[in-house]
């Protein structure tokens, strides 16, 4: 099928003027309708109005259309008397059987029902009023979908890439090609997403496909109708791998956390009542975990009932249950692993109720005791300050223990 080719822009209509011959000087000229055979020879009627063709706007540039479409083209005209109008295509004579005109007084309708390629080409429209012609030339291009492309083949797969390249189509349907469109899909689903469009070269390179799917793909080729009806499709698969990839881990010293124990809160001095329970606190600090051993006097006393022993995060703490006179002393608490040992141990006293606990007086300037004062803070169980003989005593006690809390003996009345 020939591909017709047209300029973009048509001449515009033109007015042509026939020479006169020798013979029309001598003979005179008669009416188109009676003919020169007629046996009364008659003038052409006077000229009222030149032939001209007004062009529409639209045909003054190749008009287009596509296969199957209509074309309908009226063109107007002037001239009195009625022109003569003819059309050629090609400057050959239109097919009968393909393209019907119809004239009338001031316009000419040009009619194809399904337009074909082979109806693509130059149309020239004229009329004619005796030796004066304008004629007008109208480009018709009629175009289609183009072919697919041709020879598409996977030429590379690296990483989570790949090339591909084709060649043109065969038959661009009668227009300039306007681009490729590419497509892929994985062989999981078999569902065509599109990855480029209007693309104009004829190798791509597809990225970021997805790591263990396969893939095929295809190429559309357009033209200004749109896409080719069909489409080749890649033979061979894409197949993503995984990159085998080898780790090789730097060697490093594994830090030795071992440590000899080290108290890090030493047992702290304390005196506690009689029959009130009290307890010992300290904390600890070694790796491997160490051993704690409970001693009274260098005695060991872990398994002795009266005493209680707890360790937890290196809390050490030591409960003595209701505690008597001989339960006073001096206890230790030693820590072993195999980096090494530490201890450490505090002074516990015992007191009983209603007694008097050793107590450090200063001399005033007072000349005599008037009575003996009773610490009155602890609701009449305080204990009974016996003056000493001599001038007036001020009493100087620190902290005094009763049921595990520490009261501020500062507070005495005297009587």
């Amino acid at each position: 099928m020939e591909t017709a080719t047209a300029p973009e822009v048509a001449s515009e209509p033109t007015l042509k003027v026939k020479e006169a011959s020798p013979a029309d000087a001598e003979e005179p000229q008669t009416s188109p309708q009676l003919g020169a055979s007629s046996p009364f020879p008659q003038l052409l009627a006077p000229l009222e109005e030149q032939p001209k063709i007004w062009l529409p706007r639209a045909l003054r540039q190749t008009y287009i259309r596509k296969v199957g479409d209509t074309v309908n083209l009226r063109i107007p005209f002037q001239g009195k008397p009625k022109p003569r109008a003819t059309w050629t295509h090609n400057s050959r004579a239109l097919d009968a059987s393909r393209v019907s005109v119809q004239n009338g007084e001031q316009d000419s309708i040009l009619f194809i029902r399904e337009a074909q390629r082979a109806d693509s080409g130059r149309y020239q429209f004229s009329v004619q009023l005796g030796r004066l012609e304008a004629t007008a030339t109208i480009d018709i291009l009629v175009i289609e979908r183009p072919g697919p492309p041709q020879s598409i083949k996977l030429v590379d797969v690296w990483g989570s890439s790949a090339t591909l390249e084709w060649t043109p189509p065969q038959d661009t349907g009668n227009a300039a090609l306007l681009g490729y469109t590419v497509q892929k899909a994985d062989t999981k689903s078999w569902l065509w997403f599109t990855v480029l469009e209007h693309y104009h070269r004829t190798n791509c390179t597809i990225s970021n496909l997805i790591i263990g799917n396969s893939y095929a793909f295809r190429v559309f080729a357009e033209n200004q109708c749109g896409l080719s009806d069909t489409a080749p499709i890649t033979a061979d698969l894409a197949h993503i791998q995984k990159a085998v990839t080898v780790y090789k881990t730097k060697g490093f010293a594994q830090r030795d956390f071992s440590e000899a124990p080290k108290f890090t809160q030493p047992l702290a001095d304390c005196t506690t009542v009689t029959g009130y329970d009290a307890q010992l606190f300290c904390s600890v600090r070694a790796s491997p975990k160490p051993k704690i051993i409970w001693l009274k006097n260098n005695m060991d006393i872990q398994d002795n009932p009266k005493y209680r022993a707890l360790t937890h995060m290196g809390i050490c703490s030591l409960e003595i249950r209701k505690p008597g006179p001989f339960d006073g002393g001096i206890y230790t608490c030693k820590a072993v692993n195999p980096l090494g040992e530490a201890s450490v141990d505090c002074r516990v006293d015992v007191i009983g109720k209603g007694r008097t606990p050793v107590l450090g007086c200063s001399p005033l300037l007072s000349p005599q005791v008037k009575s003996w004062g009773k610490d009155t803070s602890l609701g009449g169980e305080g204990l009974n300050l016996l003056p000493s003989s001599g001038p007036f005593i001020t009493v100087n006690i620190g902290m005094y223990l009763r049921s595990h809390f520490y009261y501020q003996l500062s507070h005495f009345s005297l009587s």
